[in-house]
């Protein structure tokens, strides 16, 4: 179970970052900017915002989607509820 100390920890890790693996064969530079979500809160309601989003759409690649991490291994994520738009814009 994740603590508000371990969210705290990861935040300060994460903010500023910009060491990004190259993707489709160009660097990124863009430092990572991390945000507490004040709206969603819990398992259950970002499932529920991500399920059906563009974002899950067979056209995102699977390291640009939301996971569910369970034990330390990525798990299945919950299928959609309805039909999944595709994204209005997808940069590579």
């Amino acid at each position: 179970c994740w603590t508000v100390q371990d969210a705290e920890a990861l935040h300060e890790e994460l903010e500023g970052f910009s060491d990004w693996e190259p993707v489709c064969g160009a660097p990124c530079g863009t430092a990572c900017s991390v945000a507490w979500n004040e709206r969603q809160q819990g398992l259950a309601a970002l499932v529920e915002r991500y399920r059906n989003s563009p974002v899950m759409h067979e056209s995102v690649p699977a390291e640009c989607k939301p996971i569910i991490v369970v034990g330390g291994r990525p798990a299945q994520f919950p299928p959609p509820t309805q039909k999944i738009k595709a994204p209005k814009i997808l940069r590579c």
